[in-house]
């Protein structure tokens, strides 16, 4: 069986899959894959089942070795890519043979690319997914150097495509949100809206801590029960600063929800690093 063995990481290296929903009853959110379009691409490429494991890179620093041949691609955050030291473009499908490494730097502009090998990452499931959930701590250990990793055999058809461009993010994006269930809490909903954010340092695959002017709470509202939550909500705690929840999101939340990001346009969250600016507008 082909394997890559692990020699470098640099940023966070996390096994993603199409994530585990279904599960909140008991308390275990969907997690899966930050950029959903990203990581689907990287399996339609190869050929592989659409719930395929890949290997979900922050920043880039990622080294690996393959045992036997195998196939791969990289998507997501354009990082610029070597195997053997020989440059190769993301979103192409290369080969590799036994004993070549490919070697991934620090994406000009994005957070998260995605190397998927055909056939898929091969570890063992947790309630029917191998995603890493950072917050519930569930799913296989964050990837590290000496990691030997199985190549699978999820494979669902033939490589049809050799390569697609490369993905290309707009300086400021601008994201479309619904008005949430509870923007009459904060006496300020429409500034959502009407000022650019910052992404926060403190940033993770549970949500994105946003700087900007705060939110004031809206006099006599007392405080809210624990509700539902899903990824793209913006929550405001009681300092003010809004948070938009991503894929590692909690099952429910008690603050209150001002607005929610459309599902469409949670992707572009996926690859906004800290200290970049966004905006938001109403649909």
């Amino acid at each position: 069986m082909t394997r890559l063995l692990v020699h470098a990481v640099g940023g966070p290296c996390l096994v993603q899959d199409a994530g585990r929903p279904a599960h909140a009853a008991i308390g275990v959110g969907v997690s899966g894959a930050a950029d959903r379009a990203s990581y689907a691409l990287a399996n339609r490429l190869l050929g592989n089942a659409p719930g395929a494991a890949v290997l979900e890179v922050a920043l880039g620093g990622l080294e690996v070795e393959a045992t036997g041949l195998a196939w791969a691609c990289v998507t997501g955050a354009p990082a610029p890519l070597a195997v053997d030291g020989r440059p190769e473009p993301t979103g192409a499908v290369l080969a590799l043979r036994p004993g070549q490494r490919l070697c991934l730097g620090v994406p000009a502009s994005g957070l998260r690319s995605y190397l998927a090998v055909r056939g898929g990452v091969d570890l063992p499931p947790l309630l029917g997914s191998r995603a890493r959930d950072t917050l519930a701590g569930l799913g296989p250990e964050p990837v590290r150097a000496g990691d030997s990793l199985a190549v699978g055999r999820e494979v669902a058809g033939e490589m049809l495509v050799d390569a697609v461009p490369p993905a290309t993010y707009d300086e400021r994006p601008v994201l479309r949100v619904v008005r949430g269930p509870r923007a009459d809490w904060v006496a300020d909903a429409d500034r959502l809206v009407a000022q650019a954010w910052r992404v926060g340092a403190a940033s993770d695959r549970v949500g994105l801590r946003l700087e900007g002017a705060p939110f004031t709470a809206a006099p006599g509202k007392g405080e809210l029960a624990s509700e539902g939550a899903l990824r793209g909500a913006i929550q405001v705690p009681p300092g003010g600063g809004p948070v938009v929840f991503g894929p590692d999101h909690p099952v429910t939340g008690g603050y209150p929800v001002v607005g929610v990001v459309i599902d469409a346009d949670t992707d572009r969250l996926a690859q906004l690093r800290p200290g970049e600016e966004l905006r938001f507008r109403w649909v």
